[in-house]
């Protein structure tokens, strides 16, 4: 019997903190964009990519403090993830939730989308979710 109540209350308490974070609302007016590279732009690898914040402050993950978050980059995204839920950690979702607010990538040759998330404390977006443009760039 002990063996199933210890995963019901670990998936209850997992539940309960993703259902808090996505409580956390943006700043009205806020704004989450790429500095730079610029939308159509020719690169070489490895790429320096900038990230913009309007409205907001950037804090670390784990650090709950109002009208601030962290960036999460997508990188050849088809479509946005679920906006509702802590964003996954992969090779096409890049967490930076140190707080950094740039990043270098080795990306192969061809074209790339770009996009920014910013996401609350627990990873995930805010209510009214911040999600830049989707720029292309090309890598020589």
């Amino acid at each position: 019997m002990k063996k199933i109540i210890i995963p019901l209350l670990l998936c209850m308490t997992s539940g309960h903190a993703f259902s808090e974070a996505a409580l956390t609302q943006s700043t009205p007016g806020a704004k989450v964009y790429i500095i730079s590279p610029q939308a159509g732009s020719s690169v070489s690898s490895p790429v320096t990519i900038k990230f913009g914040l309007a409205g907001m402050g950037v804090a670390p993950a784990g650090v709950k403090k109002p009208n601030t978050g962290h960036h999460h980059l997508l990188i050849d995204t088809q479509s946005l993830p679920d906006l509702k839920m802590p964003l996954a950690s992969t090779e096409r979702i890049k967490h930076f939730g140190k707080g950094q607010t740039e990043t270098s990538l080795s990306l192969s040759p061809g074209k790339h989308t770009l996009q920014l998330v910013l996401g609350n404390y627990a990873h995930t977006p805010h209510d009214n979710p911040l999600v830049s443009e989707k720029i292309t760039i090309e890598v020589k």
